[in-house]
């Protein structure tokens, strides 16, 4: 429809040019293709933004993903312990459990607070341990939707207690459940939200509200 309107105000100038008439464009001319230019900008910019934000989502997730593999070899490395040694620099399980993934993985930055989107962007990671040292949460947070991220990983059931004070289900059982915080306005490890319209957790992947 658009190259066909365009199309014929062209032959329509050509044909002008052609029997000596003015060539140039009429008022009326050029409002319909600034309005064929609006509707194509109101179409493309939402579907760019669209995709831009869900690339964001998938970075924070992948960011997680790629921290929990690196968290697993560490639990294994630690007779199948997430309860590092502390020491007096790091003086909690989740500071040295940081510090141990940074190692591994540099091009992400552990903390064991909540995250910003605002110094590290989506690839600051939050670090928080169960007390039986049996689980771990992880918790990124993406830029454009601010999207809070969970990985909760238990090697055994695990307590409605410390980080895990708000979950229930899936997140207190054995095995890798997955979390999503719609427009988060603080998101962090160490206390999860509970599920709510805006907050999902499920064992099968990251959930999609």
């Amino acid at each position: 429809m658009v190259d066909s309107a365009i199309g014929r105000l062209l032959s329509r100038r050509l044909d002008a040019k052609e029997s000596g008439e003015d060539a140039g464009f009429t008022l009326i001319e050029l409002m319909v293709v600034l309005l064929i230019l609006a509707i194509l900008l109101a179409i493309a910019i939402p579907t760019f933004l669209g995709v831009t934000k869900s690339a964001n989502d998938r970075a924070a997730q992948s960011n997680l993903n790629t921290a929990i593999v690196n968290a697993k070899s560490v639990f294994q490395q630690n007779s199948q312990s997430y309860n590092l040694t502390t020491n007096a620099t790091y003086t909690t399980p989740a500071a040295v459990m940081a510090a141990t993934l940074v190692a591994a993985e540099p091009n992400l930055s552990f903390v064991t607070g909540a995250v910003s989107v605002t110094a590290s962007g989506q690839a600051q990671v939050s670090v928080a341990i169960a007390s039986d040292g049996n689980g771990i949460i992880l918790a990124a947070q993406a830029k454009g939707t601010g999207n809070c991220w969970y990985v909760i990983d238990n090697s055994a059931t695990e307590t409605a207690t410390g980080p895990y004070a708000n979950l229930t289900g899936a997140t207190l059982t054995p095995g890798t459940a997955y979390g999503e915080a719609k427009a988060a306005t603080s998101c962090t490890a160490s206390l999860p939200p509970a599920t709510s319209a805006t907050v999902s957790y499920s064992a099968a992947g990251f959930p999609n509200l």
